[in-house]
């Protein structure tokens, strides 16, 4: 079983990137396409409790759908936002990477490094050509 789980959206740099750290620590996660296979109410809430954030932290407001469904007003629950994105799982921001140091939101894709319970194996380059991690496995300076 792995230790390390990914809630990830392919289509999305920031979740490929995370997942490339991941793989460079030498860990091959569990890997949740949670478009396809979104997560319980229970275990999203689960998540939440982990991150220690607010439940609208968690929302993509960059998606068409949250302007759509007016999810940017302050008077609408946890609950009705846990709603939002149980019906529209495009809402769950990603990637959402948890290992046994810790669940993160990891925006940026670097934020996975302070939970990954091994070392970077070698150097790594994020998809825009910003250097993260040089020859010998260690963070450049400033990522």
């Amino acid at each position: 079983m792995a230790d390390i789980t990914i809630y990830h959206n392919p289509n999305c740099g920031t979740s490929r990137n995370t997942l490339a750290l991941i793989r460079n620590s030498g860990a091959e996660p569990e890997l949740i396409a949670y478009l396809q296979t979104p997560p319980s109410r229970e275990t999203l809430q689960q998540l939440i409790s982990a991150m220690g954030i607010p439940v609208r932290d968690l929302i993509r407001a960059k998606e068409k759908i949250y302007t759509e469904r007016q999810l940017d007003n302050p008077a609408l629950t946890d609950d009705q936002l846990l709603d939002a994105m149980l019906a529209h799982p495009i809402l769950i921001n990603r990637p959402i990477v948890v290992t046994p140091l810790g669940t993160r939101l990891c925006r940026p894709s670097e934020a996975v490094l302070d939970i990954l319970p091994t070392p970077q194996q070698g150097a790594f380059t994020k998809e825009d050509g910003e250097q993260l991690i040089n020859d010998k496995g260690e963070r450049v300076a400033g990522a």
